[in-house]
């Protein structure tokens, strides 16, 4: 307490009590996979799908984590972690390059190729620029290295002459996009043409050779596979698609593929704050993924969903259709309903951007037999578009059969978690049961209001107890302080039933 001694005015602030809780984010996707470059098992974080190209390039072939990161954002995703599985040594990747001739069928002087491996190089070209006016030389000329129509680096006053102003050994010396390397050495060399020549064949390497189910799981102590997520406590969804392109491609069997999701499973129930989002094996009917559901991978799980079937999207590496794992497109979803709807909003009934079509069109029938499986089936709708038809998880504990429920529950506790710290090392004593009661249930009573909770008044969707029963003598003597948390989720109307009533006779009306 201060000390008063002298006579005055004071003023003093007082602490409010309750404080409020913020909740946190619920939308942040992470995606393993390979990549053209980029960092490998360093997860990096994106915001679009600019972003993305610019550290990890475009599509390759052999993997479809670049057609999940566009769903994903296509979808409403707005943040994301990458994570590009493999190393250094799977295999060089072609650069970009061009000749650059004499022209009027001479010797070919030069040719410049990208610094920069694979794809990334196609996007530049070499202007040739010749000095022009009375004493010109016919030795000399400009090289300007252009990204697109935007000029990067430009090199006047070149010559194919030795000395200092050589051509190579200016660029090479100087540049940070290209080399220039000299075809035809001595004083043979001709200046090149004037023009434009753009650079061609940077094409990216494919998959590796090989890779295997230890590559996508990694390890948390060397920070690698998805294994270095459990250092990134934002991310709330996690989708491995590159999963089904290594089985397609026979790297993995299906133990290998059951091996992988499982400990995507494992790692979501340990950091206990974030989904997998599993993607189904290709090729497989409503008979065959039932059975793959129930009798091999019988995953039980309250923190994963499984989506089926495949869906269909361009590919603009190939200007094909082809069919991609659906798990980037549905946590963009996921997402989005978080944005439009909340988190509490089951995932379903929406169209899902981009999807042309799907591996298998189901009827009802058919999902009558996967949907108490926890398959959610993705339907096409005559006039509704592609649209999610589930929000189940794999788990067998009617408590936690939807998505939605899950989800919500995540976010109550790692919001109350997070914005709870100040509690720590507090005098405990009621006063500080009282406040802990009230930030708790401002923040609940806010979350009831948004349509989380169920119940037509606080009283009905929550409660929140810390007094004396919750901690006795000996738990204060502990250290501990002890409040319980009741919710009443809201929970999807997953079937809507109305029934109607053939009534006898009619309504009689009686004229004044």
């Amino acid at each position: 307490m201060p000390q008063y001694l002298s006579p005055g005015v004071y003023v003093e602030e007082l602490d409010g009590g309750a404080r409020p809780i913020e909740g946190v984010g619920t939308a942040v996707a992470a995606f393993v996979g390979l990549a053209a470059r980029g960092p490998f098992n360093e997860p990096t974080l994106v915001t679009n799908w600019t972003q993305f190209v610019n550290t990890f390039g475009e599509f390759i072939e052999g993997s479809y984590l670049a057609h999940a990161v566009y769903g994903y954002f296509q979808n409403g995703g707005g943040i994301a972690y990458i994570v590009r599985i493999g190393s250094e040594n799977d295999g060089p990747q072609p650069s970009a390059r061009a000749e650059l001739g004499a022209g009027d069928g001479k010797q070919l002087p030069y040719r410049v190729q990208a610094l920069e491996t694979g794809p990334a190089g196609n996007d530049y070209s070499i202007e040739i620029q010749h000095p022009e006016g009375e004493g010109a030389s016919d030795d000399a000329f400009t090289i300007v290295v252009k990204r697109g129509n935007k000029v990067e680096e430009t090199f006047p006053d070149l010559t194919v002459k030795r000395g200092k102003q050589n051509a190579a050994t200016v660029v090479n010396a100087q540049s940070k996009l290209i080399r220039l390397e000299e075809v035809s050495s001595g004083a043979a060399v001709e200046r090149p043409a004037r023009g434009t020549v753009p650079l061609a064949g940077g094409n990216a390497s494919a998959a590796p050779d090989r890779v295997e189910a230890a590559d996508y799981v990694g390890d948390v102590a060397n920070r690698t596979g998805f294994g270095a997520l459990e250092a990134i406590d934002e991310v709330t969804m996690l989708a491995v698609p590159d999963l089904s392109a290594a089985y397609e491609q026979g790297h993995l069997n299906g133990e290998g593929f059951q091996a992988v999701q499982l400990a995507m499973i494992a790692h979501c129930e340990l950091m206990g704050d974030r989904m997998a989002i599993l993607d189904p094996p290709p090729n497989m009917n409503a008979q065959q993924i039932r059975e793959w559901r129930v009798d091999s991978a019988g995953y039980d799980t309250k923190y994963g969903a499984l989506y089926w079937p495949r869906i269909k999207v361009l590919d603009p590496l190939s200007g094909q259709n082809i069919f991609v794992p659906p798990s980037g497109h549905l946590a963009g979803l996921w997402a989005r309903t978080d944005t439009e709807r909340g988190v509490h909003k089951a995932p379903a009934n929406d169209v899902i951007r981009g999807a042309i079509s799907l591996e298998l069109n189901i009827t009802k029938n058919e999902q009558d037999l996967l949907n108490p499986e926890g398959i959610n089936c993705i339907r096409a709708f005559p006039g509704r578009g592609i649209r999610v038809w589930g929000a189940r998880t794999l788990s067998s504990d009617p408590a936690w059969k939807y998505i939605n429920v899950r989800r919500l529950f995540n976010y109550l506790e790692k919001s109350i978690q997070i914005n709870t710290d100040w509690v720590v090392f507090e005098p405990n004593d009621r006063d500080l049961w009282a406040k802990i009661r009230r930030t708790i249930a401002g923040f609940l009573v806010m979350e009831w209001r948004k349509g989380a909770l169920f119940g037509s008044t606080p009283d009905e969707a929550y409660y929140v107890k810390c007094d004396d029963e919750t901690n006795p003598a000996e738990g204060i003597s502990l250290g501990q302080v002890v409040c319980e948390i009741g919710v009443a989720p809201v929970k999807p109307a997953e079937f809507v039933i109305f029934r109607l009533q053939q009534l006898e006779g009619g309504v009689s009306l009686v004229a004044e």
